[in-house]
């Protein structure tokens, strides 16, 4: 059985191509080529290529298609682009062109296999790639070369593509027919299995990937196509390349391109020898570069030297040698130690370093924590004072009011009793006449007081206050025989004194009053409060202690218990030392800590040594006690005619010159205060005399003796009291000036109006009482005289 034709088919046409015009039907006459050249005209052969150009292009089928059996014309075989380039290659130097002759021969007969024309086709055919001319004046191209490669092996299948095109179009036979029916039902019925025709080289088959929306076509979309290296290699294909519109992008490209252009130029530069002769090799043996002419030069044998002889060497300088190395490694080693030693040293100041920055932070942090409850709790308190301050200066204003109150009352009553007697010895003044009885609208007698039945009643209650304080006197055993009027009385009649005591009561009563609502002992107890807290503060904190002045807070802060505990507290009518007082032992104590060593043997006697702090205790009379002293002075406390309140105010006065010193403006303060007291009793008695010395009318009475001799007597004790504070106090203010006023404008002209009846007696001893230099003259010489 004669093998079947082969059918050339394509899978694509090229549009670009042309087919080749057939050769004539078997049935028509064979002519030659010189005979058909000269018969038919050319306008003839226009019109049969146009005819055979317009004739129905078969349709390409790819193996196992279906096509019909009657259609006896094959696929004609057309030029690739390899036998278009024959000829340029015959005209390239070193390859023999075909004779025209063999090939007009092939398209006019069938393949000719004859010696003559397979030795010609074996010598035109070349075996290796033809060497490129080395002239300078042929430049290399890599392009042609390439082309030439290429069209150099179609040279040989160029006759036989042309005589395979240009022969006639055989008949199959009946058994050709045959095969290629089997083969097609062969074909089909493996499609239908699914197996294939064929050994892939893939690892894979086609039914792994995805075969798209249209399985059954066997078109592929360019988006099914797997494998485009598209995505993969997009930095080589500059797919991923745009162009640059704006000036700025542009400027910005041309940057980049001319980074990646010196780039490359750093690449080639960077290039090894090795790789460049490896790439030389691999050109020449491609054809692409000339052999060289030189040969390599060949390796000359070069023996190795022999070394010079080595004395052998000696004792000594083989110990010199030695000896040198040992001191080598000693000095090494010693080098060695005292880094080492002074890298130990190193590691030890830091551990000591880190040690105490470890403890500098617990101390941050314990501060900061100490200072944080600490500051709350001085906003408590701060919020504490601010409520219940104003209460506690309520009260102390009531009790002020209270003693003024007190001492209004004996003032005008002993300011009456001085009118009466004036009135017995030097008349009536105008201001002091009894007024004429005053009638209403409705014509009554708006009732007054009589002066004479107001004189009698004072005088009675004089007299029963007298017997009174001579009972009390004999029953305490201290019975003195004073003259009348020097025991000026400043006691106040009982229905007022139980007033008094009962407004006292009160007074203290609100006073309690104040703490009632608290509950909490730091607020209730300073020592558990103020003393715990600024104490730790001290403690623990002493250089911010000292710099932040924590013992004056404290006391500002301490001022309000302080002031709580003396409300109420006359220190002239209740004398009491201020080292009674609760405060006091708590500032002394806080002022004098105790010392850090308890079996101390120093004698407990012994008075501790002052806190950094300084007397607490000073401070706290410098700042509230001193000035409650001076508004209780100034408001009637002190009784310049009391022998009694001038004896307990030097006491007073000693006791805070213990604390707080002399020349200190607080104690100024306290000095000033007990002189406006004395001033204004002397003001009181020349506002009092000044009526009766300009009416100066004496009369005959036999009660003005003894009522001059009591108005002479209250004075004289006013000065002996204003003389005994002035010996403590000295010449503050002016008390030396004082004192001789009140003889000259109060004693003296009383004493002149009756100098014979007691007033020359009363002036000598007032003569007595005086310092020599403070006798006026007006009186020394009245007493020389006499």
């Amino acid at each position: 059985m004669a093998e079947p034709p082969v059918i050339f088919k394509r899978t694509k046409s090229k549009p670009s191509q042309r087919g080749r015009v057939a050769t004539p039907d078997i049935d028509t006459a064979p002519t030659t080529g010189a005979e058909g050249d000269v018969d038919e005209a050319p306008s003839v052969l226009a019109a049969k290529l146009k005819k055979k150009t317009r004739a129905k292009t078969k349709s390409t089928l790819s193996f196992g298609g279906e096509e019909e059996e009657g259609d006896g014309e094959v696929f004609k075989l057309k030029k690739s682009n390899l036998s278009r380039k024959v000829a340029l290659r015959n005209d390239l130097p070193g390859v023999a062109p075909v004779p025209i002759e063999s090939r007009t021969a092939q398209r006019s007969t069938g393949p000719t296999y004859d010696a003559a024309y397979l030795n010609e086709l074996k010598a035109s055919t070349p075996t290796t790639r033809p060497p490129i001319a080395t002239d300078d004046t042929v430049p290399y191209d890599g392009d042609v070369s390439m082309d030439l490669d290429s069209a150099a092996p179609a040279s040989a299948l160029t006759p036989f593509n042309d005589s395979m095109q240009e022969d006639e179009t055989a008949i199959p036979s009946a058994s050709s027919i045959l095969a290629a029916k089997q083969k097609r039902e062969r074909l089909r019925a493996t499609k239908a299995s699914g197996a294939e025709d064929y050994i892939s080289l893939s690892l894979t088959k086609r039914d792994d990937y995805s075969k798209g929306p249209h399985p059954e076509s066997r078109l592929v979309r360019e988006e099914d196509e797997l494998g485009d290296a598209d995505d993969e290699f997009a930095e080589y294909t500059s797919a991923q390349e745009r162009i640059a519109l704006g000036k700025k992008s542009r400027k910005v490209e041309a940057r980049k391109r001319r980074e990646e252009m010196n780039e490359m130029i750093v690449d080639a530069e960077e290039e090894d020898e090795e790789t460049r002769e490896w790439e030389q090799a691999q050109l020449r043996r491609g054809g692409l570069r000339p052999e060289s002419a030189e040969p390599a030069p060949k390796p000359v044998y070069k023996p190795a030297p022999i070394p010079s002889v080595t004395p052998i060497p000696t004792m000594g300088a083989a110990m010199a040698r030695l000896t040198q190395s040992m001191s080598e490694l000693t000095m090494s080693h010693a080098e060695h130690s005292a880094a080492m030693s002074k890298l130990g040293e190193e590691q030890r100041l830091l551990e000591q370093r880190e040690k105490e920055m470890r403890e500098m932070i617990a101390k941050a942090e314990e501060k900061r924590s100490w200072f944080s409850a600490f500051r709350e709790w001085v906003e408590s308190v701060a919020t504490f004072l601010d409520e219940k301050f104003p209460q506690l200066e309520k009260l102390e204003d009531e009790h002020i009011a209270i003693i003024r109150e007190r001492a209004d009352m004996i003032a005008q009553r002993r300011k009456a009793e001085d009118e009466d007697d004036l009135t017995l010895f030097f008349g009536t003044p105008p201001q002091l006449q009894p007024k004429p009885d005053e009638v209403d609208d409705l014509g009554r007698i708006v009732p007054s007081a009589n002066p004479a039945a107001s004189r009698a009643d004072r005088t009675a209650a004089r007299e029963a206050r007298r017997l009174r304080r001579r009972a009390v006197n004999q029953q305490q055993a201290k019975q003195r025989e004073e003259e009348e009027g020097y025991s000026t009385d400043a006691s106040l009649p009982p229905a007022d004194a139980d007033d008094y005591r009962i407004a006292m009561g009160k007074l203290m009563t609100d006073a309690k009053e104040i703490m009632a609502d608290v509950k909490a002992e730091e607020f209730r107890d300073p020592n558990l409060g103020l003393a715990k807290w600024f104490g730790e503060w001290r403690a623990k904190f002493d250089d911010i202690y000292r710099g932040a002045w924590g013992g004056l807070g404290m006391v500002s802060a301490w001022e309000f218990w302080v002031r709580l505990e003396i409300l109420g507290w006359n220190p002239l009518e209740r004398p009491r030392g201020l080292d009674s007082f609760n405060w006091y032992h708590s500032l002394y104590k806080y002022s004098r800590p105790s010392p850090d060593d308890a079996n101390s043997d120093d004698d407990e006697e012994d008075e501790p040594e002052l806190g950094p702090d300084g007397d607490l205790v000073s401070a706290m009379i410098s700042t509230a006690l001193i000035p409650r002293f001076c508004r209780l002075l100034e408001s009637g406390a002190l009784d310049a005619y009391s022998s009694t309140d001038v004896r307990r105010l030097v006491d007073l006065a000693e006791q805070v010159e213990a604390s707080v010193e002399w020349q200190s403006l607080k104690f100024e303060m306290l000095l000033k205060s007990a002189y406006t007291v004395f001033a204004a009793a002397v003001a009181a008695t020349e506002a009092s005399l000044r009526p009766f010395l300009e009416l100066n009318q004496p009369r005959f009475d036999p009660a003005a003796i003894p009522a001059r001799r009591r108005f002479l007597m209250r004075r004289y004790k006013l000065l002996r009291n204003l003389l005994q504070w002035r010996r403590y106090a000295g010449d503050k203010y002016g008390l030396s000036a004082l004192a001789t006023r009140l003889v000259t404008s109060s004693m003296l002209p009383v004493a002149e109006t009756g100098w014979e009846v007691g007033g020359e007696e009363i002036m000598r001893k007032v003569a007595q009482a005086l310092p020599t230099e403070l006798v006026p003259p007006a009186l020394q010489s009245l007493l020389r005289s006499t």
